[in-house]
């Protein structure tokens, strides 16, 4: 029973409640963070956090008149809860039910859709900025940020800028929980510990220009109003230093002293299946033992990448640096410049934000650095900002670096093996978020490429991307008893198209590439323009997902929707087919 939540239809009846009534609210709220998103999956820890916080937030500013933005934005579920979307939080992260994260689309209340970290900061700064040209002096900007994202380079960027400017006045709400996944890395972690002490130091953020209030305790409602007001009073930039517990008030995410039920996944009565992730954790450590230049790096997701095996395994060769994806790259690059072999865990989705320095500190070098990218492809619940459906377009325009896309278990180990093998340049190996799958066997070889199955007859050919490879294959065998016979080959290597690859597309009349990619600069559009180069007249047929944020929802509803599932991609060769007048010879 949840009396008090079920009588706010709004901040506005939040304001109104008497005090004395907030820990039974946050009471509520808490247990109906943990019923729902047991259910749904989602990030528990982090939510049940900010409870007392998002509450005195909403009692002390007047969203949306004034603008509350969340960094980063998977905090924001009790954000939701009070802005009047109770009833669809049953199905969160689900098709046609809330985000995950802020959206606008849901809500007068979301001002950003800030799912990727350390962006809060700069949207401040810019609303700051807007308010004060056009004289709105009534209005807040307060920007809430934790879980390790001001450890990202643009926070930093932003800080600096909102410390110069003390005319105008952002409210910076540092969530202090000490951790983003595992425990925040690096010296500001360790200065806002020293900050928690006695003898505490001055804060770095006078030192930037910035006032700061603190340390106030994050779970004591009438505490962090108390500090709130006073932030606001001061009409200047201010930092309000909360600390708070992740997993607070849910005993068994307390106790989880790994990361605090960060990420919780839907109960379910089935053993979880392997994972590609976990795929890849194993051949680290395989790798880890023969090759002892082979250093580690990632961007706060040690365990999330699957590279926790291998920092225990080699503690001092794995180095975490924090929500710092350029960071990170150009980290590796050093290491690779000194002699070592990096290996890059990073989200597909995340590689974005670094796109310069793969292009211009590890591509410019020819620098062997191999990018592990987890989640590439259609990642599901996480929604349009965490589908990894940019990395192909992105990393094809690295003059050397070579892309590889596994399409089971085995092809994932030995393309890692290949990968950090090659000297010559940085490579990468792109894997979807989910099941692995069964072993798809080959029959033959073409280049580095694999033949999956192979019709004398036909006069088309699949060239699906990793794990659109079974999906292809049920697609061809139905194709050929409809009277079109194709044959199908995983390439392995899809980026840059490999010369055997494009001799074998001249044999057939059309060439169809599937990828879990969006079609602009895609693998198929590669295919196109080298078999154009190499005067090859075969007829290419893209099949790719559609250049547009695609909403959440289960991956393979996703796919199925972009029509790459088996019935898709039958019904979509048959239209190109019919199109250009096709008759089987």
């Amino acid at each position: 029973m949840t009396p008090l939540l079920d009588g706010l239809s709004g901040p506005e009846d939040l304001r109104r409640l008497a005090p004395a009534l907030l820990p039974a609210l946050a009471e509520e709220l808490r247990r109906v963070l943990i019923a729902s998103v047991s259910a749904t999956g989602g990030h528990l820890g982090p939510n049940l956090g900010v409870v007392e916080l998002t509450l005195a937030l909403h009692r002390v500013f007047r969203s949306p008149h004034d603008v509350l933005l969340w960094d980063t934005g998977h905090q924001a579920y009790v954000h939701k809860l009070l802005t009047g979307r109770r009833a669809g939080f049953a199905r969160l992260r689900q098709r046609g039910g809330l985000s995950g994260y802020p959206s606008r689309a849901e809500s007068p209340h979301d001002h950003v859709e800030n799912s990727h970290a350390s962006t809060a900061l700069a949207y401040a700064d810019g609303w700051a900025k807007a308010f004060a040209l056009t004289r709105q002096t009534d209005r807040s900007v307060v920007a809430v940020i934790g879980d390790g994202a001001l450890t990202g380079g643009l926070a930093w960027e932003a800080l600096n800028n909102l410390g110069g400017a003390p005319e105008r006045p952002v409210v910076v709400v540092l969530n202090d929980n000490g951790r983003s996944y595992d425990a925040t890395v690096g010296g500001l972690a360790a200065h806002l510990a020293a900050l928690h002490g006695p003898d505490r130091p001055a804060p770095f953020f006078t030192a930037l220009g910035l006032a700061y209030l603190g340390p106030v305790d994050g779970h004591d409602v009438t505490a962090v109003e108390e500090a709130l007001r006073a932030a606001a009073g001061l009409h200047r930039p201010v930092v309000v230093h909360c600390l708070t517990c992740k997993g607070k008030g849910f005993p068994t995410a307390e106790a989880d002293v790994a990361d605090r039920m960060h990420s919780v996944s839907p109960a379910s009565p089935v053993p979880a299946a392997r994972s590609w992730t976990s795929v890849l954790s194993e051949g680290l450590v395989e790798l880890g033992e023969q090759r002892p230049d082979l250093v580690a790096v990632t961007a706060a997701m040690l365990r999330p990448t699957g590279l926790l095996p291998f920092a225990r395994r080699f503690p001092d060769r794995v180095h975490d640096v924090g929500i710092a994806e350029q960071h990170a790259v150009t980290s590796a690059a050093g290491l690779a410049m000194a002699g070592l072999h990096p290996v890059v865990c990073i989200y597909a989705t995340f590689l974005n934000r670094a796109l310069d320095s793969v292009l211009l500190d590890v591509g410019l070098h020819r620098l062997p650095v191999t990018f592990v990218l987890d989640r590439a492809g259609v990642t599901g619940e996480d929604g349009p900002s965490h589908h990894g459906m940019w990395d192909l377009s992105l990393l094809g325009l690295v003059p050397g670096l070579r892309v590889a896309a596994p399409r089971d278990p085995a092809s994932l180990l030995d393309l890692l093996h290949e990968a950090v093998a090659d000297g010559d340049g940085p490579t990468a190996v792109r894997f979807p978020k989910g099941d692995a799958g069964p072993a798809v066997p080959a029959r033959g070889r073409v280049g580095h490429g694999e033949v999956l199955s192979s019709d004398g007859d036909a006069d088309v050919l699949l060239l699906p991307v990793g794990p659109l490879a079974p999906a292809a294959l049920e697609a061809a065998g139905e194709l050929t008893r409809r009277g079109v016979p194709v044959s199908v080959v995983d390439p392995r290597w899809v980026l840059p198209v490999e010369p055997d690859v494009v001799r074998l597309c001249g044999a057939y009349r059309f060439v169809v590439t599937v990828e879990d990619n969006g079609l602009a600069g895609g693998y198929g559009s590669t295919v196109g323009r080298a078999l154009r180069e190499a005067g090859v007249r075969s007829e290419v047929v893209a099949l790719g997902l559609p250049q547009a944020f695609l909403p959440h929802g289960r991956r393979a509803a996703v796919l199925a929707e972009a029509g790459l599932d088996a019935g898709g991609i039958v019904a979509q060769v048959e239209a190109a087919l019919h199109a250009r007048a096709y008759v089987a010879v």
